[in-house]
């Protein structure tokens, strides 16, 4: 009995604690002049500073006093209108707009692709194709005829023809290189081809031959002839000798000999960075010792990728081979696995934000888009429209203004309690230029009302992003803030601190203290290469001569012959500055006087000590560094009080320390 009572006290306070947290989240807990600041926004700053920390009343209140120095600097400057300069807005919109951009597409899409991508770089392909070249602004016509004409060499393959002859046929591809090589591509990984072909590539067994698939360049079939694992990346060098243009066989037999020779040499010991510079014909590489760039499948001609990947050991060197370019040596100096997904993830989205790909990530947000915010759109209006274009004939092609219709006032598009009229669609048409004016009435207006209506989505999905993340609301406060804080700061502290050069100089005569001299020694040092160099600056030192241009006067017969005989060193040093200064601090020397040191291999390093000096102010000169600094300190503290007293604060600290573990 005794338990359960005790259980169902604990579950009250637990449940209290939950609501007096819940409470707290939704109280001011700062007010700095007409500004207040929520218990969710301040915690979410103070976590996102303090991420290690124990949250603690202690953290809490001194994180809050730096906080409120923070607002009432952005406060300051709003009140001066900083928020409102031209210059400002277009630095705020042009970081909005990047920290937009992952909250204007399907983020769950594109986890889906970065796994896609990633599980198919771990694979290399080989394939044939089959190109029938079509613009993706083609007409129907056109587009009709080229795929006809791919249909009918599909048909002849998958009937049992040689898909070899085939692609080298008249009338077969339209590729000039498939002549040569039959269509053959050579092994490719993800992001080497357009996105349809690579998917097609991937998604078709060994020794079959794919779908018809259409690409910006136009239709194409594929007959997959390998599927390895990936080798990853290889670092290499490599000599070449090149092979002169025409193949005549006299000039390759002596680059092949010449190669050959160079090999041999390699082989007996000869260094290969000195041959490299010494015989490659690659300008680009020869003076780095041959040295390439990482590269991995597809990067390099199939031998050349071939022979470095062969290579087993670092150091190793292949022997001789020829490719189109000539004859190389290649050598492996290092090689890798590729990267695991954490490792690869980052330059994966990068990759798909660039590729064709990111079509599919857009194209999910804005069908997400249009379920959310009720879209429709009137496909009776819009055929009126089409109809009313194509009446105009070669001056809608031309550029010329769509004339109004009685129609204009009709609504087009609607979402989201708003709506866009016919004549809204047609000024927009109006101004954008067409691209395609053979497609015709029909697709110009078809494609441009997709763009249109598209645009009109994303941006009224940009306008309610603060409404709706609460994590890039407060990010953008974030870059706002920041920014006012930035130029309030330096007009005020930074470069205020660095520009009163009368200020500066007051505040360094009034700190004099905050910026000595510790004890330090004058010092030459005179490091001695024999014993007559010795001898001859002892002397020179008894006699008080000891300056480096008495001593070169002195001596200009062997420190001619021998200009390492003597080295000289002159100065004013400070604990921990200069070694031979520390050995006559260690020395406690006082006075002037001489000390002599063994330097190794006969050399001795004399020190004379022309006097020591106790602790004294430093000139500005010779800490205006650190002067300036300090002085930036007293300006912000004079400014941070100033505004203290302008504007009124209200911490309620009840609800602060509510936050606290």
């Amino acid at each position: 009995m005794k338990n359960m009572t005790f259980r169902a006290a604990a579950l009250t306070l637990g449940a209290w604690m939950g609501c007096a947290i819940g409470w707290a989240q939704g109280q001011t807990v700062l007010t700095v002049g007409p500004e207040s600041v929520s218990a969710s926004d301040f915690e979410h700053i103070f976590l996102k500073n303090n991420r290690d920390a124990a949250v603690t009343e202690e953290s809490l209140d001194e994180y809050m006093e730096l906080f409120i120095n923070f607002k009432l600097k952005v406060l300051e400057a709003e009140a001066r209108g900083m928020d409102t300069s031209a210059t400002f807005k277009r630095e705020l919109d042009g970081y909005r707009q990047q920290l937009a951009r992952p909250y204007l597409t399907d983020s769950e899409v594109l986890d889906d692709l970065v796994q896609e991508a990633f599980d198919r770089k771990q694979t290399e392909v080989r394939a044939r194709h089959i190109l029938i070249s079509c613009d993706e602004n083609a007409s129907p016509t056109d587009t009709a005829n080229a795929y006809r004409r791919i249909k009918v060499l599909r048909d002849r393959i998958a009937d049992g023809a040689d898909f070899v002859s085939v692609a080298r046929s008249k009338g077969g591809s339209d590729d000039p290189s498939a002549v040569e090589n039959g269509g053959d591509l050579g092994w490719f990984t993800a992001f080497q081809m357009v996105y349809p072909f690579e998917s097609a590539a991937y998604t078709t067994p060994v020794g079959e031959l794919s779908p018809i698939i259409r690409t910006r360049y136009g239709y194409h079939i594929l007959e997959i002839t390998g599927r390895r694992e990936a080798r990853g990346e290889v670092h290499a060098a490599h000599i070449m000798i090149r092979t002169p243009q025409g193949k005549d066989p006299g000039a390759v037999t002596q680059a092949r000999r010449r190669i050959e020779e160079i090999h041999r040499m390699l082989e007996e010991g000869a260094d290969w960075n000195e041959m490299a510079m010494k015989y490659s014909e690659d300008v680009s590489s020869a003076s780095k010792g041959g040295e390439l760039p990482w590269f991995g499948t597809g990067k390099m001609v199939e031998a050349f990728e071939d022979a470095a990947f062969g290579l087993e050991e670092n150091g190793a060197i292949s022997s001789p081979f020829e490719t189109e370019y000539g004859w190389h040596i290649v050598k492996r100096l290092e090689a890798r696995d590729l990267p695991t997904f954490e490792e690869s993830k980052r330059e994966l989205e990068k990759k798909i934000s660039r590729d064709s790909r990111a079509e599919r990530t857009r194209d999910s947000f804005l069908a997400k888009l249009k379920t959310e915010y009720a879209y429709t759109d009137s496909e009776k209006e819009l055929s009126q429209l089409v109809r009313a274009a194509a009446r105009v004939d070669s001056v809608f092609y031309e550029g010329h203004p769509l004339p109004s219709t009685s129609r204009d006032n009709q609504v087009l598009v609607s979402f989201a309690g708003q709506t866009w009229k016919v004549g809204d669609f047609i000024a927009h048409l109006n101004t954008t230029k067409i691209r395609n004016p053979e497609a015709g009435a029909a697709a110009i207006i078809a494609s441009n009302f997709t763009a249109w209506t598209e645009s009109l989505l994303l941006d009224y999905e940009d306008s309610q992003l603060e409404a709706k993340h609460d994590d890039f609301r407060l990010l953008i406060e974030e870059y706002h803030d920041g920014i006012l804080l930035f130029e309030l700061t330096d007009q005020e502290v930074w470069s205020k601190a660095v520009r009163d050069s009368a200020g500066l100089e007051a505040f360094h005569a009034e700190n004099a203290d905050r910026f000595m001299w510790g004890p330090r020694m004058e010092i030459g040092v005179y490091t001695c290469a024999n014993d007559d160099v010795l001898k001859t600056v002892r002397k020179a030192l008894k006699k008080g001569r000891g300056s480096r241009e008495e001593m070169a006067e002195a001596n200009a017969k062997w420190l001619e012959e021998n200009a390492l005989a003597l080295r000289m060193e002159f100065g004013t040093f400070e604990s921990g500055e200069n070694h031979w200064a520390d050995s006559v601090f260690a020395a406690a020397v006082n006075g002037a006087t001489v000390l002599e040191f063994p330097a190794g291999d006969g050399a001795t390093v004399v020190v004379n000590v022309i006097s020591a000096r106790g602790p004294e102010p430093k000139p500005l000169e010779a800490c205006r560094g650190a002067a300036i600094a300090a002085y930036q300190d007293e300006l912000e503290a004079r400014w941070i009080a100033e505004l203290r007293a302008k504007y009124p604060i209200e911490v309620n600290t009840l609800v602060l320390h509510s936050l606290a573990d």
